[in-house]
């Protein structure tokens, strides 16, 4: 099923239009504020330089002060609910902000900009918390492209139109008003369609101090490494975002030489690259949590952000084009062509981020997880404009500054990656295997979404665990021969992946009791485990009868165990074959066509070694 499915299920559609409606509003009315303020008031430059620095500053304020509170909020109490609340707090603001427009009332306005703040301080935590309990695992990774693809494009409208509405000569107020209430009307209507969702912790003590609670949240937040590095992830993206939003206006005027037609033409292409990104996060992943992306994505921010700037640089001879004299202009589509894949890139970075915090995170504790999120978000969105306004103190133009952040880009992602090695892994793991196989998986839901599980798999080629990997949704540990364990830069790969090396009885007893042993303590732990009872590659295509040694595991830890099957790679790359005859007659294959199919669960009194082999035959089939 496509991720546009979802659009059309009342378990997602009412949220996703609830949040983009939320997000439309936020930035037609903030920009209708500064387009007021810049333009309308008859106010000094210095006046203006002062509240228009000053409005981003109180938005994000409530962020460090309710983000805390929003999470408890998120747990300890049923969602729908608090998003109707929230919808209808959105609506007095609006009408508040209504009063500030015509009236010119500024001190009023800012009122509302903090207000503002505190809607989406609150909804913050929900709307990523909620994911999980509406859609199953595999609309994981969709519905959060679809998610952040209706964020960035609805960013993108309500910035246009609250700047649009705003400069309509007598009646720009009015208009703006009108709008971004009607919008918080349909918001809130929209809000009553969504499901309930249920508290996830409604017995958790509630901390009514912002400090302490905030110090909490981030000792949660930090509890788990993995989860933490993704959530300085997504703060980083958060940090790169707001320096290159941030500086647009200027490079559009100073290096581009373009009017406020071109401005929105780059924020446009930044928006709907990101859009792309995230929505093509499912199709790349497979509809999994592919966190191998994340590196693939870190990549693509600094080779297109360097090239940025390599392709125009400095100040333009010409100023004040539009975008289609932009356009024309020489290297014009280069510059276009960046700026969208940077947007590209970003996605591909954000979004398998997200989700990999909502699978791995504790149900109960994830909408606190995610306000943590948002105020380690709100510092790097405070350090990002503080990099801006320091790097162009010093002298340095909208290009260079987008080059500096371009290259602080590898230090930073080196730094998370070199912490958390599982993301370099699976980005390896998902180049290998995408580059070498065309896979098609079958079955995967009969592998359960949690608690301890035995894999038991043919063992065609030399890429089996990488195979088996990139495809199943949870953490697998491979139990593998020693010698391919220590295989170069593989090793990392499977070190990282926790993988068990195993040797026989008479090559060394010891490597084998040991591997006996850490395969019960997996399994203990709820963890999964897959081995290959065959006890090595196959050398003609066949399945060799199995070995005893399953039997020995389910014995020690009785577990369900699910039969796999690998088809089709016998006679591709890393497959063995063992004779004259068989090279003459099976070629190598590169982009192998294979399939990864899975069988229904065995529960262990069934377990036999005989049957397993018999039943991974016949989801095998007549092909290896």
């Amino acid at each position: 099923m496509s991720q546009f499915a979802l659009l059309g299920k009342r378990r997602f559609a009412p949220f996703f239009w609830t949040q983009a409606l939320g997000a439309f509003n936020d930035n037609a009315f903030r920009n209708a504020l500064l387009m007021l303020v810049a333009f309308q008031m008859g106010l000094g430059d210095y006046t203006v330089s002062l509240y228009t620095n000053f409005a981003p500053a109180l938005f994000i304020i409530p962020f460090f002060l309710f983000s805390a509170t929003a999470g408890q909020l998120a747990e300890k109490f049923e969602k729908t609910r608090i998003i109707r609340w929230v919808k209808l707090f959105e609506i007095a603001a609006m009408v508040v902000a209504a009063i500030g427009f015509y009236t010119h009332h500024l001190s009023l306005l800012l009122v509302v900009l903090f207000m503002m703040g505190m809607h989406s301080t609150v909804f913050g935590p929900i709307k990523y918390a909620i994911l999980p309990q509406a859609l199953k695992p595999a609309e994981l990774v969709g519905g959060n492209g679809l998610v952040e693809m209706g964020t960035q494009l609805a960013i993108l409208i309500g910035m246009i139109a609250g700047n649009a509405l705003m400069l309509v000569a007598g009646v720009g107020p009015l208009l703006a008003s009108g709008a971004t209430i009607a919008v918080a009307v349909a918001g809130y209507l929209v809000s009553r369609r969504i499901p309930a969702a249920p508290a996830t912790a409604p017995d958790l003590k509630f901390n009514w101090n912002p400090f302490s609670e905030t110090a909490r949240v981030l000792r949660i937040t930090r509890a788990d490494r993995a989860v933490w590095n993704a959530v300085l992830g997504i703060s980083w993206f958060w940090f790169f975002g707001t320096v290159l939003i941030a500086q647009l206006p200027n490079y559009t005027r100073e290096t581009l030489g373009g009017d406020g037609s071109v401005n929105t033409l780059v924020l446009t292409l930044f928006s709907v690259g990101s859009g792309i990104g995230a929505l093509l996060c499912e199709r790349l992943s497979g509809k999994r949590v592919e966190i191998g992306l994340v590196p693939l994505g870190a990549f693509g921010l600094t080779v297109f952000g360097v090239d940025l700037y390599f392709a125009r640089h400095g100040m333009a001879a010409v100023r004040g084009v539009d975008w289609l004299t932009f356009l024309h202009g020489a290297g014009s589509w280069r510059i276009a062509l960046d700026l969208t894949l940077i947007g590209v890139f970003a996605g591909f970075y954000v979004v398998p981020l997200f989700a990999f915090v909502q699978a791995r995170a504790p149900r109960e504790k994830l909408s606190r997880i995610i306000a943590g999120n948002n105020i380690v978000n709100a510092l790097l969105i405070v350090l990002a404009a503080g990099f801006g306004l320091g790097l162009g103190a010093l002298g340095l133009d909208a290009s260079q500054i987008f080059l500096a952040a371009a290259l602080l880009n590898i230090a930073v992602a080196a730094y998370i990656f070199t912490l958390v090695p599982e993301f370099l892994m699976r980005f390896i793991t998902w180049v290998l295997v995408n580059t070498l196989y065309r896979v098609r998986a079958d079955g995967l839901q009969h592998i359960p979404e949690d608690g301890p599980v035995l894999l038991v798999c043919n063992h065609v080629s030399y890429m089996d665990p990488l195979l088996l990997m990139a495809n199943l949704r949870r953490p697998v540990r491979f139990v593998m021969y020693y010698k391919i364990f220590k295989i170069p830069l593989m090793s990392f790969v499977f070190r990282t992946a926790k993988a068990i090396p195993i040797a026989g009885y008479k090559e060394d007893a010891a490597v084998l009791q040991q591997a006996y042993d850490a395969i019960d303590d997996a399994l203990a732990a709820g963890e999964v485990v897959c081995i290959f009872p065959e006890g090595g590659l196959t050398g003609d295509g066949q399945i060799a009868p199995f070995r005893p040694g399953v039997e020995k595991i389910l014995a020690r830890r009785p577990v369900t165990v699910v039969p796999l099957a690998l088809r089709g790679l016998w006679g591709s790359v890393w497959s063995r074959r063992d004779s004259r005859l068989h090279r003459a007659r099976l070629p190598r294959r590169f982009r192998a066509r294979v399939e990864l199919v899975a069988g229904a669960p065995l529960e262990p009194i069934e377990a036999s070694a005989e049957a397993l082999e018999a039943r991974v035959n016949e989801l095998r089939g007549d092909l290896a």
